[in-house]
Order: C-alpha cells, then sequence, then structure tokens
C-alpha cells in the first residue's frame, strides 16, 4: 500500500492554509486509531512497517498542518517555492534602519534599555501587521490558488521571520 504523498491528501483534506481546526484534530484522532501499531501487532512484517510509516507521518503531518504559519511553509514547498534561510539580501528594507538601531542598542544595554522598550514594542506592532496580512493572502490563497498570492506570502513569511529573530534578540537583551 502507498501512502499518500503530502499530509493535505493523507488527511483527506484540501490544500488550503485556513483550515478547520477541529477538523483537523478528528481527522488526526480517526487516523490515529486506524494506524496506531498496536492494530498491527500480528500483522505481517509489511503490515507493521506501513502501520509504522504512517503513525509517523501522521505525527509530523498533524504538528505541521495545526499551526497555520508551519502549514503555510508547508504549502510553499510542496509548491516548489524556497523557503531557507534568511540571507542578508533578503532584509527587507524597511527594516534595514531598525536593524541598525537595534545592534546600536543592544552593544550599549546599560544605557539604552527605553529604546529596546521602544523597539520591542514597535517590531511586536510590525509582527502584529504582518500576522493580519498574512491571514488576509491565506484567505486570497484558499480562493484562487494563485502562485502569485503563494509569492506573497512567502515574502510576508520572510519577513515575519526577520522580525521575530529580531523580538527574540531584544527580549534576551532585556532579560
Amino acid at each position: 500500500m502507498d501512502l499518500a504523498s503530502n499530509y493535505f491528501d493523507f488527511f483527506g483534506i484540501p490544500h488550503k492554509l485556513n483550515l478547520d481546526s477541529k477538523e483537523l484534530e478528528s481527522r488526526f484522532y480517526a487516523l490515529s486509531k486506524r494506524w496506531h501499531p498496536d492494530r498491527f501487532v500480528r500483522g505481517t512484517l509489511e503490515q507493521r512497517r506501513i502501520s509504522e510509516d504512517a503513525t509517523a507521518i501522521l505525527n509530523d503531518g498533524y504538528r505541521t498542518l495545526k499551526e497555520p504559519v508551519s502549514r503555510a511553509e508547508y504549502l510553499l514547498k510542496e509548491n516548489g517555492f524556497d523557503i531557507g534561510e534568511q540571507k542578508s539580501n533578503n532584509v527587507p528594507p524597511e527594516l534595514l534602519e531598525e536593524v541598525f538601531e537595534l545592534n546600536m542598542a543592544l552593544e550599549e544595554i546599560e544605557s539604552s534599555k527605553p529604546q529596546l522598550e521602544e523597539a520591542k514594542v514597535k517590531f511586536t506592532a510590525m509582527s502584529d501587521d504582518l500576522d493580519r496580512e498574512l491571514a488576509s493572502q491565506f484567505a486570497a490563497y484558499d480562493q484562487s490558488e494563485d502562485k502569485a498570492t503563494l509569492e506573497a506570502i512567502r515574502s510576508i513569511l520572510n519577513k515575519r521571520k526577520y522580525i521575530r529573530n529580531l523580538m527574540n534578540q531584544v527580549e534576551k537583551a532585556l532579560a
């Protein structure tokens, strides 16, 4: 027996970015019962192997699909988009000045705590804006399944990742 080639097909759900979390959870539990290795203890070696493979796919798939960002990254990969690590030439231009200021503040931690607090507020607001933009693009993709929309989602995810890294640096410096 061949198992589905991707998580969406394995769970029997549409290749969409906005998913019903209760439906996903319900399918997870139903598939868990179906493929649980205890059901195949007396099966053939091949049946036990398939059960173990299905359980691994099930767990990885559920972890991936239940979180919107990891679901979007997975869908991008499935559609041939590179979602690798941030490269310096991918730094969103509107963040360059913020990054410079943040690095200066991190170097002078003692005298820049208010500046770091201000940066944290600013980055949190930027992250929230990106999350709203992402939700809007998810809905747009689910309507059109357009590659250009996936490109926009990838761009937003890159910015989001960069902002999250900056937020982590600020929080670490403030701790």
